[in-house]
């Protein structure tokens, strides 16, 4: 039972690739079927390891590792694809890229391990992010609304914006605090 929640973190590693294919193939209603089945997947893997006490450092990892090559790659596939603009995938991979190396930085230059947790506007940014994608690959298969996509769209563009500055600046703050 300890370990149902990493094998669904894992799963998410899985579905990935067949969600990229998919979008690339432009097989919108199958992606958005196994989109569904990622989002039930997060959903499940931190409530069973709340409630079965089975939190794990694997699973500390696994989970948000899992859930940004997902996103990442989507984001990416649309972009490559065209059915995004270039700049909203620089702007994701960008900032998620930038939160790497300003955690990257506080590990280097820290003389312990230091955490660095999501934020607020992180969580908003990824929040954003998840229904973006969910409304636009629903209108591209023809069940969804282009002003939700665009409303949505710009949302992301906010969140992910003002998530970005808020790692960099915590990252600048956890830096200097140790030097």
């Amino acid at each position: 039972m300890t370990q149902i929640p990493n094998l669904l973190s894992a799963s998410r590693l899985v579905l990935a690739p067949f969600v990229f294919l998919l979008l690339w193939r432009r097989e919108y209603s199958i992606a958005l079927a196994l989109l569904g089945i990622a989002g039930i997947t997060d959903a499940l893997d931190g409530l069973f390891a709340r409630r079965f006490g089975a939190e794990s450092r694997l699973g500390a990892y696994l989970d948000p590792i899992a859930d940004k090559v997902l996103l990442s790659g989507i984001f990416l596939t649309l972009a490559l694809d065209g059915a995004i603009e270039p700049w909203l995938a620089i702007l994701v991979l960008g900032r998620d890229t930038a939160i790497l190396l300003f955690a990257g930085g506080a590990f280097l230059f820290s003389k312990s391990l230091r955490e660095f947790p999501p934020s607020t506007w992180g969580k908003g940014s990824t929040v954003a992010q998840i229904l973006f994608i969910l409304a636009l690959v629903s209108h591209l298969a023809g069940i969804g609304s282009e002003p939700i996509v665009t409303a949505l769209k710009w949302l992301t563009v906010a969140a992910t914006a003002g998530s970005g500055l808020d790692y960099a600046w915590r990252g600048l703050r956890m830096v200097k605090a140790t030097t």
